[in-house]
């Protein structure tokens, strides 16, 4: 019972997992060309963001004259966040600090931030660029993201950043989780088979004013706790191009302070279910189950089990594959390494025992999807 399980579900990775040869190549930091001048509006959500913001402000000045402005949408912070967002602007005057209204009913924080910034954006702007107040942009970033949208005929990107770990916990359980994703939806840059199968993260995501335009701006995502993907997934499935791309070379990101924080913040959207259907959301859980929750657990029992002497036939099958299964997680800890900054780390080897956390990553799924956050990024939605 457990092979008939597994079997379709191992199927199904190693399809997904193939395509990372033939996917598109990571971005490369490019300079500004003539052309690019002024074509995108930057907007920066934020809500009590003082004490990491400062990175994000000075990567965004490192970005040339193809930024026509930068708004940064406040939503009453109460931390000091509105001043460092002013300091910012005394050297760089394209840095516009509003002030946004309070949360109209059936909306979530972020993206009525980002719809009240794309409100207040020049129509001059062919492109607008929605960036996290926790991301530390690089030199090149914009020009590259433009380059590559303008010569590819992308209508909206989102990139996929390095992250910068620090604390062995998190060291231990971020790439668990981060995992889920991968299995679910392959490597970064791969192309989606289907509109219902995109990818997309809402920490660096541009997007052509003409298709914000036409969807309404971010109103299709109002409600949405992984705002991202809902509007991803919708403009593709109106014919729009969308690449979900690895900014490993562009774009750093510190999201979150310790295992802790990872495991109650980042846990709460993973399972995608404001953008997948029903259908969708159990049977993602129940693949990651097969491939990813019960393999480690498997090889455990099934060894001490054959070890006592219990060792029929179909026992040794089983453990076999999840050892295969076991020994493919841990190989793949070097596939995504290149997607982590680990200067600040004081141990990395916990980083490649991150395998042990699978079944607490899926089970973090598990318990996202019986339930939607009552509290986020410091806003209670209960």
């Amino acid at each position: 019972m457990l092979l008939l399980f597994q079997i379709p579900a191992i199927a199904i990775l190693l399809s997904r997992l193939l395509q990372a040869p033939r996917r598109h190549p990571p971005l490369q930091p490019r300079l500004a060309t003539p052309d690019q001048l002024g074509q995108v509006s930057i907007i920066v959500p934020t809500l009590n963001e003082a004490a990491r913001i400062s990175p994000c402000l000075a990567g965004l000045t490192r970005q040339s004259y193809e930024v026509r402005e930068i708004i940064v949408v406040d939503s009453r912070s109460q931390d000091g966040t509105g001043d460092r967002v002013k300091a910012a602007q005394l050297t760089d005057p394209r840095f516009r600090l509003i002030t946004d209204d309070p949360l109209p009913r059936g909306w979530v924080g972020r993206p009525w931030a980002l719809h009240t910034g794309f409100l207040h954006s020049s129509e001059g702007s062919e492109w607008i660029l929605g960036i996290d107040a926790d991301t530390q942009p690089q030199p090149g970033l914009v020009a590259s993201l433009i380059a590559t949208a303008e010569q590819e005929k992308y209508d909206l990107i989102s990139l996929s950043p390095r992250f910068i770990l620090k604390g062995l916990g998190e060291l231990g359980l971020q790439p668990a989780l981060l995992m889920t994703l991968v299995y679910r939806f392959g490597a970064t840059g791969s192309i989606a088979p289907r509109a219902e199968r995109v990818m997309a993260n809402g920490q660096c995501f541009l997007c052509r004013r003409s298709l914000l335009v036409s969807l309404g701006g971010y109103t299709l995502a109002k409600g949405s706790f992984c705002d991202d993907v809902t509007l991803a997934r919708f403009a593709a499935s109106q014919g729009a191009k969308v690449g979900f791309l690895d900014g490993a070379n562009v774009l750093k990101v510190r999201m979150y302070e310790g295992m802790a924080e990872t495991w109650r913040e980042w846990g709460r959207s993973l399972d995608l279910k404001d953008a997948s259907s029903r259908g969708q959301k159990w049977g993602d859980l129940g693949f990651l189950l097969a491939v990813q929750g019960l393999p480690l657990g498997v090889v455990l029992l099934l060894g001490i089990s054959l070890s006592l002497g219990y060792a029929p036939r179909s026992a040794w099958v089983a453990l076999g594959v999840n050892g295969a299964l076991v020994a493919m997680r841990f190989a793949l800890c070097g596939a995504i390494a290149p997607s982590y900054d680990f200067s600040q780390a004081p141990a990395t080897w916990t980083f490649w025992l991150s395998p042990l956390a699978d079944p607490a990553a899926v089970y973090r799924i598990f318990l996202s999807s019986l339930r939607s956050p009552k509290q986020w990024r410091g806003r209670d939605y209960s």
